[in-house]
């Protein structure tokens, strides 16, 4: 394989120079300081935005940010405008924001009472909660998941302003998978990558699942050869859309990588060999710990910018991306209204995105495929119903489904307090 190629990196968002970096050793170190309590989610948040994954936010939005993100899906900065969709804010208490002034300068405390930096106040005003949710998610009702996590806060006012935070302690069993932008777009330089490809996921992942990676790879790939990073970018903030703990879907993707089975038996092999790269050997998988907010295309586009910042060229954006439901089971948004946000944001966005349709084992080509190309094939289809059954049950699904290594670990997961009769 030709190693002597010159990588290529998305510019930071923003027009950045470089990401954004908001850690100090002795960020709480300061005493005497109002407090303000923090609570995972935001704390997250607050972490991506001072590893630069963010970027170029330097704290939490104010009012200014808020209301362009809200009215034109854009932030302004350096007179000009960069595409933004969902306001990043730190809610606090009517009495917190009493300490919240203009210049004051707050301490950040999570909610075990840890001080974990402190906030350079810009901005405290009002959350207009229905606002935020009709400009984020397109409409007033309040049954489904995304309203749900914000309505449930009880607190009333924002805070907006600059952050400085100590260094996080990354926990789990996978700390080398958190990457911040810096490591990332190190990786990408010692690689000699000419292009990366990322997908943002919160599932274990069924081999159709898998198959969307690697379809949007293919599809870079054959656009003229470069030599390719291919990178799963999960969600790993609590449990995922599925159900299945951060932690465990964690250990499901390590097992493909340790297996070499990411994508093994559905890849173009004559593609991949023509351009003297192996899948197998340019794969990864890097975990974000970044909550999920459910907002279908506004979350794609947040997605998108987090994985512009990591340097990644091209993020793949599967139909149904981030779909959600309301309570009645009626969908929020349409199959492509996540791939097709990206045709008129409000502002700059430099990564590019490769739009990736159903895919499904077909019986024909004995193999994974995309619907789209499979027409008239016949596909094996399980529900995920019926999959989470099968493994509730201790069952290993189909190995055209579902990978025997990634089964036997959701198997444990779903008998570990109810093992199968």
């Amino acid at each position: 394989m030709n190693t002597t190629t010159t990588p290529t990196k998305s510019p930071v968002h923003g027009g950045l120079d470089v990401p954004v970096q908001r850690i100090d050793l002795s960020a709480a170190s300061q005493v005497g300081l109002p407090s303000v309590r923090v609570r995972a989610r935001q704390r997250a948040l607050l972490y991506r935005i001072a590893d630069g994954t963010l970027s170029p936010l330097t704290g939490p939005m104010g009012i200014t940010d808020v209301e362009t993100v809200l009215e034109k899906g854009a932030i302004e900065r350096g007179g000009e405008w960069w595409a933004w969709t969902i306001p990043v804010v730190l809610p606090v208490s009517a009495e917190e924001a009493q300490a919240c002034q203009p210049s004051a300068t707050v301490a950040l405390h999570d909610e075990e009472g840890q001080c974990f930096g402190q906030l350079k106040v810009h901005s405290c005003y009002e959350w207009e909660k229905a606002r935020m949710l009709q400009g984020v998610y397109g409409t007033q009702r309040e049954d489904h998941p995304g309203a749900r996590a914000w309505l449930a806060d009880e607190r009333t006012m924002l805070v907006g302003g600059d952050i400085t935070l100590v260094p996080e302690a990354v926990e789990g069993p996978f700390p080398k998978h958190f990457w911040t932008p810096k490591a990332a777009r190190t990786w990408i330089d010692q690689k000699g990558w000419e292009a990366t490809v990322a997908w943002p996921t919160d599932r274990a992942l069924t081999r159709a699942q898998e198959y969307t990676l690697v379809a949007g790879a293919e599809s870079v790939l054959r656009s003229g050869g470069p030599r390719v990073g291919v990178v799963l970018q999960p969600s790993l903030h609590g449990a995922g859309e599925d159900g299945v703990p951060a932690e465990v879907r964690a250990h499901t993707y390590e097992a493909l990588a340790e297996a070499g089975q990411f994508g093994h038996g559905d890849v173009d092999d004559a593609l991949w060999q023509n351009h003297e790269q192996v899948l197998s050997a340019q794969w990864v998988w890097q975990g974000l710990d970044l909550p999920r907010f459910y907002a279908g295309p506004a979350e794609a586009v947040l997605q998108a910018i987090c994985a512009q910042n990591m340097g990644f060229t091209h993020i793949v954006v599967a139909r149904q991306q981030d779909h959600a439901r309301f309570d009645d089971g009626a969908v929020l948004w349409g199959d492509f209204d996540a791939q097709q946000v990206f045709e008129n944001l409000g502002g700059q966005l430099r990564i590019k995105t490769v739009p990736i349709g159903f895919a499904a084992y077909f019986e024909e080509i004995e193999r994974v495929g995309l619907v789209a190309e499979n027409q008239g094939s016949r596909a094996l289809r399980v529900s995920q119903e019926e999959l989470r059954e099968q493994l509730r049950g201790g069952q290993t699904p189909d190995e055209r489904i579902l990978r025997p290594t990634t089964a036997k670990i959701l198997i444990e997961h779903y008998t570990a307090d109810h093992p199968p009769a």
